[in-house]
C-alpha cells in the first residue's frame, strides 16, 4: 500500500454509515461502505481483464460520484487513471486510442455504442454510484495475457495521467504520482483551513486537476463530505448550496460572473440566504476581475479567496491568506518554492522583478510525459506565466509569456488590460489579443461580449476608447474593438486565444 491508499482506505472504514459523498444528478449519498463496495466491484473488474500495475486505464465520463471510487480501486493495484472529456467526439476517442493503446475504458453507454475499432469487447459493469457505467477492453492488447500477480504500487508510482489545460498548442501530458497528489491535496485542505465538517460541492469537470485533487482529495484527506454535480448550473447551485449545507465550492471566474449575471440565481440566493452557509468559494484558472470579486463579497457576503495553480503542480502553488487577502493578487506561496526568472536566466523573489514564475514542490512534476526540456531549468518548472512579487510577498500573475503583444517594440501584458476594462459595468466577458498590425506589429484588441449584445456597440466602443486612455499607457490602450456574442474557451474555462485570433481574422476576410 502506499500513503494514499491507506488514508482513502481508512477514510472507508472509518465511515461505514456515514454518509461521504453525493452524486447530485442522481439525488443520492453514498456511505463509505456502499463506496468500499463500489470499490471492490471495479476492482474485479480490472483484475478479471488482467490489468497489471503502471497499466492505464482511460476514463471518459461525465461528472458522477463514480470518480474517487474508480481512482481508489485503480491505484490499490498500481493502475494509472487518465481522465478526460466526456465530450470528446467518438473519432477523436478512438484516434487517442489508436496512439496510446489503452488497454482497457471506462466510458457511457453512448461511447460504447459508437466504438468502432474491432476486437474490443463491451461489458456493463453495474455499481451503485454509476449503474450505467460501460467497459471496453481490448482483445488484442490482453488476450494473451496470462493472469497478473498481485503487485504493490509505491509512491512514486503514478496515480494520474492529466492532459494541460493551456491555451496555446497541443496539451502535454502530465504524469502525476501517489505521493505528489497526496502531498497536493494535504497542502490545500490546510491552506483553504478545511475540516471534516466541511461539505465541498464539485461543479468543475472531473477530469480536470481542480476536480480531481483540490476539491475531491482534499475534502477525503480531511474526512469531509462531498457533492458531485453533472455541471454548474446558475439557477440551481443557491438551492444545491442550502440543501445539502455546502461550506465552499471551487470556481472559475466566468461562474463568478454567472452568478452575478443570472436574474434566477439572484432570484434563489434571496429567496434561500438565510439557510446558505457557505464558507468562501475558492476562485482559480485565470484572473477575476476585481471589481467582480468586490461585487460578489458583497451581494452574496461570502468570502472570494484567490490563489495560483496548475495541473503540473497538482493544483496550487500561492493563495491568499484568508485574514489577510490582497484583492487582484494571487496570493502568497504555500508549500512551493515560487521565484521569478528573468530574461537573463537569474531567478528571484525580489520584489516588482517581472518575469516567468517558476516552481519546485513535493507536488511539482520535473518531467512531462513526453520530453520537453524547455520547460524545466535547475530543478525548476518554468510555467510559461508571467508574474512578479510586491514588497510583502503577494504573487501577481499578468499572463502568459506567450500572450504578449508587441506593440511598436513595447510588450503589453493582455491580463493588465483586461483587468483595468473589466471595470466598465457593460462588459461581461473581455479577452484582449494581439491582431497582425503592419506598422506596429501588434494592434492591442479588446474583444468583448456585451451584457447588452448588438445594442449599443459604437457607444462602447468609444467608451472603451476614453477609458483606456485615461487609465492605461497609451502603448497598453486597445486600437480596435470588437464585439463577439461568445469566445472559444477550453473546458476549464481559459479563452483559446489563437482559435479567438483565428475566428476574428476569418471574419475580416470575408468581409
Amino acid at each position: 500500500m502506499t500513503a494514499l491508499t491507506e488514508l482513502l482506505l481508512q477514510q472507508l472504514e472509518n465511515n461505514q454509515t456515514r454518509r461521504i459523498i453525493k452524486d447530485e444528478g442522481m439525488g443520492r449519498w453514498f456511505t463509505g461502505q456502499e463506496m468500499q463496495q463500489d470499490v471492490a466491484a471495479l476492482k474485479k473488474v480490472f483484475r478479471a481483464a488482467n490489468l497489471r500495475r503502471k497499466d492505464v486505464v482511460l476514463v471518459c465520463l461525465p461528472n458522477s460520484a463514480v470518480f474517487p471510487l474508480i481512482n481508489q480501486a485503480a491505484w490499490d493495484l498500481g493502475i494509472i487513471i487518465h481522465p478526460i472529456s466526456p465530450t470528446t467526439p467518438i473519432a477523436e476517442l478512438q484516434a487517442d486510442w489508436q496512439e496510446h493503446r489503452y488497454p482497457l475504458m471506462l466510458v457511457t453507454p453512448e461511447l460504447a455504442e459508437a466504438w468502432s475499432l474491432p476486437a474490443f469487447d463491451r461489458l456493463a459493469a453495474p455499481l451503485l454510484s454509476n449503474p450505467t457505467l460501460q467497459v471496453l477492453t481490448s482483445r488484442a492488447l490482453l488476450g494473451a495475457r496470462q493472469p497478473a500477480l498481485p503487485q504493490t504500487p509505491d509512491d512514486d508510482d503514478l496515480a494520474l495521467i492529466l492532459n494541460t489545460s493551456g491555451t496555446t498548442g497541443k496539451p502535454k501530458g502530465v504524469g502525476l504520482t501517489h505521493r505528489m497528489i497526496l502531498n497536493a491535496a494535504q497542502h490545500n485542505a490546510k491552506s483553504n483551513h478545511m475540516t471534516e465538517n466541511d461539505v465541498a460541492m464539485i461543479n468543475m469537470p472531473m477530469f480536470h486537476i481542480n476536480a480531481q485533487v483540490m476539491s475531491t482529495l482534499s475534502s477525503r484527506v480531511v474526512n469531509a463530505r462531498i457533492v458531485v454535480t453533472p455541471k454548474f448550473s446558475a439557477s440551481r447551485f443557491w438551492d444545491q448550496c442550502a440543501e445539502d449545507h455546502v461550506t465552499w465550492v471551487s470556481v472559475v471566474p466566468t461562474i463568478i460572473s454567472f452568478l452575478l449575471l443570472n436574474d434566477k440565481a439572484n432570484a434563489a440566493y434571496d429567496r434561500l440566504k438565510d439557510q446558505v452557509h457557505l464558507r468562501y468559494v475558492r476562485s482559480s484558472s485565470f484572473a477575476l476581475p476585481q471589481e467582480r470579486l468586490r461585487d460578489f463579497q458583497a451581494r452574496f457576503h461570502t468570502q472570494v479567496v484567490e490563489g495560483y495553480g496548475m495541473t503540473e503542480a497538482a493544483s496550487q502553488c500561492t493563495i491568499n491568506p484568508f485574514d489577510a487577502p490582497k484583492i487582484g493578487s494571487a496570493g502568497i506561496p504555500y508549500a512551493t518554492d515560487v521565484e521569478i526568472f528573468t530574461a537573463s536566466g537569474a531567478h528571484t523573489k525580489a520584489a516588482n522583478v517581472l518575469g516567468e514564475i517558476g516552481i519546485r514542490g513535493d507536488h511539482v512534476i520535473t518531467h512531462y510525459m513526453d520530453p520537453n526540456l524547455e520547460s524545466f531549468k535547475n530543478g525548476w518548472l518554468l510555467t510559461g506565466d508571467l508574474g512578479y512579487f510586491d514588497e510583502d510577498g503577494y504573487l501577481y500573475v499578468k499572463g502568459r509569456k506567450k500572450e504578449i503583444i508587441s506593440r511598436g517594440g513595447e510588450k503589453v501584458a493582455p491580463a493588465a488590460v483586461e483587468n483595468t476594462l473589466n471595470e466598465l459595468p457593460f462588459i461581461e466577458q473581455l479577452a484582449v489579443i494581439g491582431m497582425p498590425d503592419e506598422l506596429y506589429g501588434e494592434e492591442v484588441t479588446a474583444v468583448v461580449v456585451s451584457t447588452t449584445p448588438g445594442k449599443n456597440e459604437a457607444d462602447e466602443r468609444q467608451a472603451i476608447f476614453d477609458y483606456a486612455k485615461d487609465h492605461l499607457a497609451k502603448f497598453e490602450s486597445p486600437t480596435r474593438v470588437e464585439f463577439v456574442n461568445d469566445m472559444p474557451r477550453n473546458p476549464t474555462g481559459k479563452v483559446l486565444r489563437p482559435q479567438l485570433r483565428d475566428q476574428l481574422m476569418m471574419v475580416g476576410a470575408n468581409k
